[in-house]
C-alpha cells in the first residue's frame, strides 16, 4: 500500500518527485523533503495516531524554584527549602493561568472580607464610648468564628513553608510569620476557652484576657498580599518569555520538488524544507536564501533600524521581517535551535542564574528567629520550674508575640513601595525590590547605542552638494523620488523634504539594494549607493569619495542624488543622538560609575557616536548572545553592572545585569525583561533612579532599626525577669501594643520618601 501524502507536512508527493520513502507497518510512506523524512523514522507512529487515540507524553520538563535555582526536578512541585511552587525552566505559548497565583488570590481576597470585621470588631473594645454596641463576650467570640478560618486556611502556605523551613535548617521571613500568627493564634484560643488560667495582669480593663486575633489575621492577609504582587511580578517575567517566542510565525510556506506551495503549522517545520518567504512577511525559521531577493528588518537582532539587503546565499533569521521582496529560503534551525529560542533560553537561563538577593530582614532571621524560639522555650521552661506554669506560657507567649514579624514584613515593602511610587512620579517605573538594592550598588553602566543613547529612527542630517545647485532644489528632487519607495531611509528623506511642493514622477522603478530611479519634467534622475551609480555609468570621483568617507566616519550613511549625466548631491542619514544623553552620561561618569556602549551597529558608526558623548569602551557589531556575555565578563572580573536597552536583542543582556534599565519607547520584550523602565526613553531618569536607590535602602535600613529595636528591647521585659525585681511584667497586650507602635514608626518613617526630591 502507498501513501501519496507527507505524513509530516501533509503536502500530496508523487513518487517521483519525492526525497525518499519510508515503508511503515505494510504501508510505504513518501516525503517531500529528507527533513521531514528523518523526522517520521524517529517516532513513525506519533504521526499516524489518529488524535483522539493520541497519548499525552508524560511532563520531562524540568522545573525550579525562583528562590533557589539550585533546585531542580522533572514535573511540577515544591522546593524542599522554602516550599515555594517550582516553576518550568522552559517558557511555552502556554496560555493557562498561574494555577499559584489563581490560589494565592481567592485566598487574599476570601481572608479579606474576613479580616475587615474582626479589626473593626477589635477596635470596637478599644472605644470606651462604643463598647457598650456589641458584649465583650460575643466580640470575642465573632473574631475567634472570622479570624480562624483566615489563620488556618489563610494562612496555611505559610505554615507549610516555616515548617519547610525549620526542617531544613534555614530559617526565614515564612518561619517568623508561622510561629507569629500560630503563637497569637493559639494564645488567643487558650484565653477564650480558658480565661481562668491566666492571672490578672493579662486581663484588660474589661476583664477579659486580652486576646490577638485580629493582630493575626491582619498580618496573615498582609502577607497574602505581598504574596500576590510577588507572584504578578514572576508571572509579568515568564510573559516577557512568552512575547519573545510570539516574534515568530505561527505558520510557513514550504515548497515542493514539483513546485507547489502549502502553507504548514510552524511545528511542522523540519530541517532541509524549503521555504517561500512572501512579501512583509515574517520569516519562519532560521536559514539561507536559495533565490529570490529582498531587504529584511532586523532590527528585533540587531537593535539597527536600517533593512539588510539579502539575496541567495545570504543568512536569514526567524522571527524578522521580509521586505517588499519574495525569495525561497532552505531551513537549517528550526524549533528549540533558531536564534530566537536561544535568546529565549538566555533570558530565562540568565534570570534564574541571578543568587536571590537575601534583604537585611532575611539574613538577620536566620539568627534572630532560633534566638527568640529559644528564648520562649526557656522562659517557659524556668517559669515552670519556678511552679508557676501559667506564669511561663503567658510569658513565653509575649516573647513570641513581641517578636512577630508585623513591623519586620512592612520594614522593606512599605519603604519600596513609598519608594517607587516616588519614582513612578518623576518618569522612573521600578519593577522589583532586588533592582534598588543592586542599583546602588553598581559601579559599572552598559548602554546600547540605538534607541538608548539615540533616537533609534534614522533622519536626514544634512544635504551636500556637489553641482551648483541649490538645497530646496535638491530635496524637491529626492523628496519627489524617494516618495514613491517602501524603504524606511526613504521616509526619512520625504519627511527631510516636508513643507516642499513636490513634483510628479514618471517611469519610476526601485532597484532593490541599490537605490530608485525615475524622471521629473523630462529628466532622469537617480539616487541609491554607489553599485547603482557605476551601473548607470556615473563614476564617483576621489574628491566625492573623500567627503563621502568623511561623512561615514561622523556615524552618516550616505546616498547619492544624481541626473543622468553626474553626481549632485550627497544625502546624509543618521540616526539622531538624544539630547539628554551627553548630559547623563557626564552625570554618572561623575559618580564614579563606568560606561560602556554596546552595539550591533558598525565599528566606525559606534565610534563617531561615542566621541561625541564622551564614552571611550565600546563593542560594536556585537550579536544578542555575544551582549549576555559580555555582561557575565564584567561580573566575573568583580563589576556590580546595570545594563540600558531598548530592543529584542538586549533581552538577554537586561536579564543577565545586576540591573537592567529598558527605556518605555522600546519593545514591551525588553521592557518586561528588564528591572526598571524610563518612562521617557530619557538616561538622566536613570540618574533619578541612582538617587531613589540611596535614598530607599537607607530609609530600609532605618526602618529595620525600628523594627528591630522595640522587639529587641521588649523581649527580655517579656520573659518576665525584671518581676522578681521591680514588679514590671510586660503582658501579651503590652507587648502588642509595641509592635503596633513599632509599625506606626516604620509605616510614619516610609511616608518621607514622597517628598524625596529627584
Amino acid at each position: 500500500m502507498e501513501k501519496l501524502i507527507d505524513p509530516i507536512c501533509g503536502m500530496t508527493v508523487s513518487p517521483e518527485a519525492a526525497a525518499g520513502e519510508y515503508e511503515f507497518d505494510g504501508t510505504t510512506y513518501y516525503f517531500c523533503s529528507k527533513g521531514c523524512l528523518e523526522k517520521f523514522k524517529n517516532n513513525p507512529s506519533s504521526f499516524l495516531e489518529p488524535p483522539e487515540q493520541a497519548v499525552a507524553p508524560l511532563d520531562d520538563v524540568e522545573y525550579t524554584c525562583p528562590m533557589h535555582p539550585e533546585i531542580v526536578q522533572i514535573g511540577p512541585g515544591s522546593c524542599p527549602i522554602c516550599g515555594m511552587a517550582l516553576e518550568p525552566r522552559i517558557v511555552s505559548l502556554d496560555d493557562k493561568p498561574d494555577a499559584e497565583l489563581s490560589a494565592m488570590t481567592r485566598r487574599f481576597w476570601a481572608c479579606l472580607l474576613l479580616t475587615v470585621p474582626v479589626f473593626a470588631l477589635a477596635t470596637l473594645e478599644m472605644v470606651a464610648s462604643l463598647q457598650h454596641l456589641i458584649p465583650i463576650r460575643v466580640s470575642l467570640w465573632l473574631q475567634f468564628l472570622l479570624a480562624t478560618p483566615v489563620i488556618l486556611w489563610g494562612g496555611f502556605p505559610f505554615f507549610q513553608r516555616g515548617w519547610a523551613s525549620i526542617k531544613n535548617i534555614s530559617p526565614n521571613m515564612f518561619t517568623l510569620i508561622a510561629i507569629g500568627t500560630g503563637a497569637a493564634w493559639l494564645y488567643s484560643i487558650v484565653g477564650l476557652f480558658f480565661p481562668d488560667l491566666f492571672p490578672t495582669s493579662f486581663r484588660g480593663h474589661s476583664g477579659e484576657v486580652s486576646l490577638y486575633f485580629e493582630a493575626a489575621a491582619v498580618i496573615t492577609t498582609l502577607v497574602l498580599l505581598g504574596q500576590v504582587l510577588e507572584l504578578r511580578a514572576r508571572s509579568q517575567t515568564s510573559s516577557a518569555l512568552k512575547a519573545l517566542l510570539g516574534l515568530a510565525p505561527k505558520t510557513a510556506r514550504i515548497v515542493s520538488d514539483d513546485g507547489t506551495e502549502k502553507e504548514i503549522s510552524l511545528e511542522h517545520v523540519v530541517v532541509d524544507m524549503k521555504l517561500r518567504v512572501r512579501a512583509n512577511d515574517k520569516i519562519p525559521v532560521d536559514g539561507v536564501v536559495l533565490e529570490g531577493e529582498s531587504s529584511v528588518d532586523e532590527s528585533m537582532i540587531s537593535g539597527e533600524p536600517i533593512p539588510v539587503m539579502k539575496d541567495a546565499g545570504a543568512k536569514v533569521i526567524g522571527g524578522t521581517i521580509n521586505g517588499s521582496g519574495s525569495f525561497v529560503m532552505h531551513a537549517e534551525k528550526v524549533g528549540r535551535e533558531t536564534l530566537l529560542a536561544q535568546i529565549v533560553q538566555m533570558v530565562g537561563e540568565a534570570q534564574r542564574s541571578k543568587a536571590p538577593i537575601q534583604n537585611l530582614a532575611d539574613r538577620v532571621s536566620l539568627y534572630f528567629v532560633p534566638a527568640v524560639v529559644l528564648v520562649a522555650i526557656i522562659t517557659l521552661v524556668v517559669w515552670a520550674l519556678l511552679g508557676n506554669f501559667v506564669f511561663g506560657f503567658a510569658c513565653a507567649v509575649a516573647v513570641l508575640i513581641i517578636a512577630c514579624p508585623c513591623a519586620l514584613g512592612l520594614a522593606t515593602p512599605m519603604s519600596i513601595m513609598v519608594g517607587t511610587g516616588r519614582g513612578a512620579q518623576s518618569g522612573v517605573l521600578i519593577k522589583k525590590a532586588d533592582a534598588l538594592e543592586a542599583l546602588e550598588k553598581i559601579d559599572t553602566l552598559v548602554v546600547d547605542k540605538t534607541g538608548t543613547l539615540t533616537e533609534g529612527k534614522p533622519r536626514l542630517q544634512k544635504v551636500v552638494a556637489i553641482a551648483d545647485i541649490d538645497e530646496k532644489h535638491i530635496l524637491t528632487l529626492s523628496g519627489a523620488l524617494e516618495k514613491m519607495s517602501e524603504h524606511p531611509l526613504a521616509s526619512a528623506i520625504v519627511k527631510g523634504a516636508e513643507g516642499i511642493s513636490l513634483p510628479k514622477v514618471e517611469n519610476f522603478k526601485s532597484v532593490t539594494g541599490k537605490g530608485v530611479i525615475g524622471e521629473i519634467d523630462g529628466i532622469k534622475y537617480l539616487i541609491g549607493n554607489r553599485p547603482l551609480m557605476e551601473e548607470n555609468g556615473l563614476k564617483l570621483s576621489q574628491d566625492i569619495q573623500t567627503k563621502a568617507e568623511e561623512e561615514r566616519n561622523d556615524g552618516q550613511t550616505v546616498m547619492f542624488v544624481a541626473s543622468e549625466k553626474a553626481i549632485i548631491a550627497m544625502l546624509c542619514l543618521a540616526d539622531t543622538i538624544k539630547e539628554s544623553a551627553k548630559e547623563a552620561v557626564e552625570s554618572l561618569n561623575r559618580e564614579g560609575i563606568e560606561t560602556i556602549m554596546l552595539t550591533g551597529d558598525n565599528q566606525t558608526t559606534a565610534v563617531a557616536v561615542g566621541k561625541k558623548l564622551g564614552i571611550t569602551k565600546i563593542f560594536a557589531e556585537v550579536l544578542p548572545e555575544d551582549k549576555g556575555n559580555i555582561i557575565k565578563n564584567l561580573q566575573a572580573k568583580g563589576k556590580i553592572v546595570g545594563m540600558a536597552g531598548d530592543g529584542v536583542n538586549d533581552a538577554p543582556a537586561l536579564a543577565q545585569a545586576d540591573v537592567g534599565i529598558a527605556m518605555a519607547t522600546g519593545t514591551d520584550v525588553a521592557i518586561e525583561s528588564s528591572d526598571i523602565t524610563l518612562i521617557h526613553g530619557d538616561l538622566r531618569g536613570l540618574v533619578r533612579a541612582r538617587h531613589l536607590s540611596h535614598a530607599t535602602m537607607r530609609n530600609i535600613r532605618q526602618n529595620l532599626f525600628f523594627a528591630f529595636a522595640y522587639n529587641l528591647l521588649g523581649v527580655p521585659i517579656a520573659t518576665g525577669i525584671l518581676y522578681p525585681f521591680f514588679g514590671i511584667l510586660l503582658s501579651p497586650m503590652i507587648a502588642s501594643a509595641a509592635m503596633t507602635f513599632s509599625s506606626v514608626s516604620v509605616i510614619g518613617n516610609a511616608l518621607r520618601l514622597r517628598n524625596l526630591k529627584l
